[in-house]
Order: structure tokens, then sequence, then C-alpha cells
């Protein structure tokens, strides 16, 4: 093996940036794109965004805010909001809101203000399971527009940077030989990324085939994990 392959898996990570020059456009998020291109013509001033973990919700939002000279909330620690109140604001991760009040109270002052509201979840309104029916009638009257699953080079791309965040050496061989067998969701290649750094700076070894099918023997595809000849190291 190459020694110029092997790379020290340093103790830090280097932070999401979201930058509108990171995200790759495609056709499972250009609805989205167009959408978010357009926030004037939003109905009620409001949009939500909705589909699985990892298919780039939350860097659309970075990037809306960003462009929008906004502001980003997360749902989770939403609390009663009194004026004055952005002209622009994001609203992420609506799976996890604590307070249906807090963003009741918001969406109000927002539409008083005719501030635009973008928010983002897993799911479309209509299957959000909450409880003041003014809320509930209001999201679900809300444009909802689905980010589909990322295509294929989307997948690549992806799983360039997550190694990259990581600071991880991987060849392409080797990523090619992981995308092949893993599930096709971002979600996944987030989680095989992690395990991936963690089982190579536990045992101090470059990461190749037999490394993965020891960390990744649930997520890799058919009898994968079987295959441990050291031959195969990439």
């Amino acid at each position: 093996m190459n020694p110029f392959d092997l790379q020290l898996t340093l103790p830090f990570r280097r932070a999401p940036e979201y930058a509108a020059a990171d995200f790759v456009p495609a056709a499972s998020n250009a609805v989205a794109r167009s959408w978010l291109a357009r926030t004037s013509l939003w109905p009620e001033g409001r949009l939500v965004l909705w589909g699985a973990s990892g298919v780039g919700k939350t860097h659309l939002l970075q990037i809306w805010t960003k462009a929008e000279q906004g502001v980003m909330l997360f749902a989770r620690e939403l609390a009663p909001i009194s004026p004055p109140l952005a002209h622009r604001i994001a609203i992420d991760a609506l799976d996890e809101l604590q307070d249906e009040r807090a963003l009741l109270h918001l969406l109000n002052l927002a539409a008083e203000n005719r501030s635009a509201v973008l928010l983002a979840a897993r799911t479309p309104p209509a299957s959000w399971p909450l409880s003041l029916p003014d809320l509930k009638s209001r999201l679900c009257a809300t444009l909802a527009v689905v980010v589909k699953p990322p295509e294929d080079h989307l997948l690549a791309v992806l799983l360039q940077r997550l190694l990259a965040e990581h600071q991880l050496k991987v060849s392409f061989a080797m990523q090619s030989w992981l995308l092949r067998r893993l599930p096709r969701t971002a979600a996944a290649l987030r989680e095989a990324v992690k395990r991936l750094d963690e089982r190579a700076l536990a045992s101090g070894s470059p990461i190749n085939r037999t490394l993965a099918q020891h960390a990744l023997a649930d997520l890799l595809n058919g009898g994968e994990a079987a295959e441990m000849e050291d031959s195969w190291n990439t």
C-alpha cells in the first residue's frame, strides 16, 4: 500500500459551513430551489420544505437565510417572540417542536409584519401531531415542497464532503465500493462515515474494506461482512 494513502486522524472536526457554493443542484432539489428564489410569491408568506434526513433541507435554509439577510431558528428552541420581528425567518427541524404556542405566536407576528417564514421538517405538515387547531390548520394550508432523495452523483459528492469534514483520507476506489453497498440515503452515509472515523481512530488503521466490513456490518448490502480477505484492502 502506498504510504501516502494514509492520513492521521485528528481529534477535531470542521463544522459544516453550508455555503451556497457547496450546494449541489439536482433534479431532486430543483422545485425547492425554484420556490426559494421567489420568496415574494409564497402564499401567505410561508413555505415548508420537507424530506428525509440528510437531503439538504438545512443547507437550503441556511442559503436562503443568508441571501435574504434573515434569521435562523430551531423549532426545539422556540420561545414567545416580541416585536420587532425579522423580515425573513427560517425555522428548522419542526419535527422537534416543543412549544406549539410559541410557533403560533411567531406565525401570527410574521403575518402582521409581512415577514416571510421558511420551515423544514422530515414529513409534510398534514402528518405533524399538532394539538392546537389554529396552528394545525395554518400549517396544513402552507405550501409544502418535497426535497427528494439524492441522485447517484449527489451521494458521491456527499460522501466526499463527509469524509473531508472528518479529515479522512479514503481512495476513490474505496468510496465507490461503499456507495455500491450502503443504503442509498444521506443519513446512511453520515452514519457510515461516523463509524468509519471512530473505528479508524480506535484501531489506528487506514480505512479499507476489512475495517469497513467490521464497522458497517449491519449497513452493508448482503454478505459483505463475510468477505474479510486482506487482499481486498484498498
